[in-house]
């Protein structure tokens, strides 16, 4: 193999990004953030997976929330599902799908009023 091209190739590979960490370990409870674009209002909400919860006029469901283990590049991940209840309409779906906490833009909630991402996951005893 020609010199150069080696060269070219070892700084090639050498600037990938590191497999990213897999967040594999349950937790109960998904910490999401919600900002409101009307009243400017953002609050952050602990939500235990598998109980729907209101807020405004979603209704969030968390059925999964995942940490990366202590020893891996930090990473919270959570599969979250959003409906929107409008008065007189059946619910809508808005949301369905993973949220990564170091990426919000990678699977992002669209809505007009609302914006929701995921910073963490916990146990039920941490804050």
């Amino acid at each position: 193999m020609d010199k150069k091209l080696f060269l070219v190739l070892a700084v090639c590979l050498a600037s990938l990004p590191a497999a990213a960490a897999v967040p594999a370990e349950d937790r109960p409870i998904a910490v999401l953030r919600m900002l409101d674009k009307i009243t400017a209002r953002v609050e952050e909400l602990d939500i235990p997976a598998e109980r729907p919860f209101k807020f405004g006029t979603l209704m969030i469901t968390v059925r999964a929330c995942k940490v990366t283990p202590p020893e891996e590049t930090p990473e919270a991940a959570a599969f979250v599902e959003v409906g929107e209840i409008k008065p007189g309409e059946a619910e809508a779906s808005v949301f369905r799908g993973w949220m990564f906490a170091s990426s919000p833009a990678l699977s992002a909630m669209e809505h007009p009023v609302y914006d929701l991402w995921v910073t963490g996951c916990k146990n039920a005893a941490t804050r």
